[in-house]
């Protein structure tokens, strides 16, 4: 009797522990995609940045159609095999992040290092404080995200108008609401994963829920750098 009621406290402790496993492989996995993505970009600016150029500059909408559907495989690929082959996807996420890092240095390097520096910084803060409020919040986040994801279709309709526009402000504007949206993705994705490993972490690969986890929080990240690359920018200061 004494040893049915202590069952539950050995099993409480060891969903913990394992739990803290997970978060600690998908925001490693998270953070080493930023890394090389960051990487990437460095290279991209100042080691390649001829070949680079050269890329996108002769048939730029064939080179930027070929990345985004190399980008939307990969996407796939990583979470097709997420839980089948955990190495195939972490193999794919990296690779991800290099290829997203290119993209990234073409519009990068129009800006000066400070806007970017300050960029990443405040991106990084937001995303931590975001990240941590979803990982340990127990309240019911699933009608936020439903919220947040239709907030974010308004956004790319009304930035998709704006591109023939040309309003500098309306993108100013835009780039506030494109943080706040991607804020509470980031605090959404993150309280979604860790309910993912709580009700499946027995079930499937803890690692390949792990990278899965990486692949969409990287994006709120970069999503959240980039809207605060046009903020720090002030909407049109560029290099």
């Amino acid at each position: 009797m004494n040893n049915y009621q202590q069952d539950p406290q050995p099993r409480t402790i060891n969903t913990q522990v394992g739990l803290r496993s997970f978060l600690t492989k998908m925001y490693g996995y998270m953070t080493l995609a930023v890394l090389v993505s960051a990487v990437s970009v460095y290279l991209s600016i100042n080691v390649f940045a001829a070949q680079v150029n050269a890329l996108f500059g002769q048939h730029p909408i064939i080179a930027l159609i070929i990345f985004m559907i190399s980008m939307f495989a990969m996407i796939g690929g990583i979470q097709k095999n997420a839980t089948r082959n955990p190495a195939m996807s972490f193999t794919l996420l990296m690779l991800f992040a290099v290829v997203f890092g290119v993209e990234m240095s073409v519009m990068l390097a129009l800006y000066t290092g400070a806007v970017i520096t300050g960029a990443f910084i405040s991106a990084g803060a937001v995303f931590a404080t975001m990240a941590v409020i979803g990982t340990t919040s127990k309240r019911d986040m699933s009608r936020l995200g439903t919220h947040l994801f239709a907030a974010l279709i308004g956004l790319i309709v009304a930035s998709v108008v704006n591109l023939f526009l040309q309003s500098t402000m309306i993108s100013y504007v835009f780039s506030f609401i494109g943080v706040l949206i991607f804020a509470g993705l980031s605090m959404w994705d993150a309280n979604k994963m860790r309910d993912m490993y709580l009700q499946y972490g027995d079930q499937v690969s803890s690692t390949g829920l792990a990278v899965s986890g990486a692949l969409t929080l990287y994006l709120d990240f970069v999503n959240l750098f980039l809207y605060f690359v046009q903020i720090f920018a002030g909407g049109s200061s560029r290099n």
